[in-house]
Formats: C-alpha cells, structure tokens, sequence
C-alpha cells in the first residue's frame, strides 16, 4: 500500500507548490474518493479531525514549520497504482481551484468531520481520527 507521503508527492508533483494546508485537505479528500470509487484505502495513516480541519499527523510531521511546500521527498509517487493516480487528478481536477480557507470550510460543513469533532469547542485541539467507514459512508451518499 501508497502511504500518505506517496499521495502528498503526487499532488505536488501534479498542482506545484501548495500550502501545506491545502495539501492536507488534498489528501484528505483523495482518500475519501478513494474509498468510494476503488473500494480502498489510499494509505493506512489516521486522518485526525484538528480545529482547521482533517489533518495527518505524519505528513504534519513532516512538513512541520513550512507554509508551502513544493515537493515531497519522503514520498514516491511511483508507489501509486494507475486506478489510485486517476483518483487523485479526479480529486485535484474537483477541489484544486479551491483556496486552502475554501477547503477547510467545506471539511467544516461536512459530516464526517463534525461527527469525529463532536464534544470539542470550536477552536480547541482535537486529535480524534476520522474513520474510514464515516468517510466511505457519507461520500459514497453524495
């Protein structure tokens, strides 16, 4: 299996440089699409349901400090799979216009998100992990 760092070398290789904020939201979507449409996961990392939005911890990590960045060399891209590459340029072809607020707020609006943040105030920390079966249930109703 791709892990997360694999798919965030993608994205960039694909979209240049991004905000590391609008990079995690990528990947937060490119796995969600991915367990609608190919019935798997994209990569075994936890998505966490942070104030700003779904967040990994590990590619938090390891961009840690950087407002943009525009390559990941922890990553391979070569480790995805055709069918896991048409994925992700369906999601960066679907949600790459929008700015990194625009992304947020649209994670803020929607259910699985809001469900994994239930109890936690608005603006305080929160390291509760999105399940995938809330992900693979709620985008596969859209």
């Amino acid at each position: 299996m791709a892990s997360v760092f694999d798919v965030a070398a993608y994205i960039l290789e694909k979209c240049g440089i991004l905000t590391t904020w609008k990079l995690q939201k990528l990947v937060y979507y490119a796995q969600a699409w991915s367990l609608v449409w190919d019935e798997k996961p994209l990569f075994d990392q936890g998505i966490e349901a942070w104030a700003n939005g779904p967040v990994v911890r590990e590619l938090y990590n390891a961009h840690k400090g950087k407002f943009t960045v525009s390559s990941f060399s922890p990553g391979d891209s070569d480790r995805l799979s055709n069918d896991q590459k048409e994925t992700i340029d369906a999601v960066i072809r679907d949600y790459g216009e929008f700015s990194s607020q625009q992304l947020s707020d649209l994670t803020h609006s929607e259910k699985p998100w809001k469900d994994a943040r239930r109890g936690i105030p608005d603006g305080e920390r929160g390291d509760t992990v999105i399940e995938l079966d809330a992900l693979a249930e709620y985008y596969g109703g859209l």
